[in-house]
């Protein structure tokens, strides 16, 4: 008992307390899988539906380009410091020979995430890899307690760190190249990007994925975007091979030029 708890004073009133603050203490998302540890686990295959974020994350109205979206950011809007907004500017311009997804380069993180392919998270001690089916892309978030290695470093996927917050598992993502797009319409960073993503299980067969993004270089503040990533349940699905092509943008995704 807390040497705060003045048994004689409280009397039951103490010990009540006590078990309540052990309760919630110890609450946990009913009705989701869990690993022989305890900690939710992601584990499965998911795509992220209804979201026209990899076009881009803002509301937009439909064009010639792509459907209409809503925004998946808080506010909806990004906070570009001027010059950056310029460069957001030409690159939604130039798309067709900007954006490196339309060159078939790995898209980085998030964007990979909200691309219209499904993705497999396996969960091990140690580390969760999660398999992309675009491009086959691998990534390896590491939650054995190690630190980022030392910079500067420009990986296309950066380097994953992951830790669990309670029943959320929060991944820190930092040495990006800056080189990747958060989407077709030209919104950019730089190679200061640090990303913190939140994958939070709120049944067995939805994700609630939250991503804080953060660069001085290119951004005013912090900004985050939200969406549901939902479980793949149909019969022995699978992840598929997808090898990009380039001439194949312009028949599914075309771009004035490209």
């Amino acid at each position: 008992m807390p040497k705060t708890c003045k048994v004689v004073r409280l009397g039951g009133l103490c010990v009540l307390a006590v078990m309540l603050s052990q309760v919630s203490a110890g609450a946990q998302t009913p009705g989701i899988p869990r690993t022989p540890d305890g900690k939710p686990d992601l584990s499965g295959i998911w795509q992220a539906f209804g979201t026209t974020a990899n076009d881009n994350l803002l509301s937009h109205s439909a064009s010639k380009d792509g459907p209409a979206g809503l925004g998946v950011v808080d506010g909806d809007e990004i906070p570009y410091l001027p010059e950056a907004l310029k460069r957001k500017q030409e690159n939604a311009a130039s798309r067709a020979t900007r954006d490196t997804e339309g060159k078939c380069y790995l898209p980085g993180i998030p964007r990979i995430t909200y691309m219209p392919f499904p993705f497999q998270i396996v969960q091990m001690p140690g580390v969760t890899t999660i398999l992309y089916e675009y491009l086959h892309a691998v990534r390896h978030i590491h939650t054995n307690g190690t630190s980022h290695p030392k910079g500067p470093i420009e990986w296309w996927m950066g380097d994953s760190r992951g830790r669990w917050e309670g029943d959320t598992f929060v991944v820190d993502v930092v040495h990006f190249t800056a080189d990747t797009w958060f989407d077709r319409a030209g919104n950019h960073h730089s190679e200061a990007l640090h990303v913190v993503e939140r994958y939070t299980l709120t049944d067995r067969d939805h994700i609630r994925y939250e991503v804080t993004v953060e660069d001085p270089k290119v951004f005013t503040r912090p900004w985050t975007m939200r969406m549901t990533l939902y479980r793949r349940t149909e019969p022995n699905f699978q992840l598929l091979d997808y090898d990009c092509y380039t001439f194949e943008w312009e028949q599914y995704y075309p771009y004035p030029g490209l």
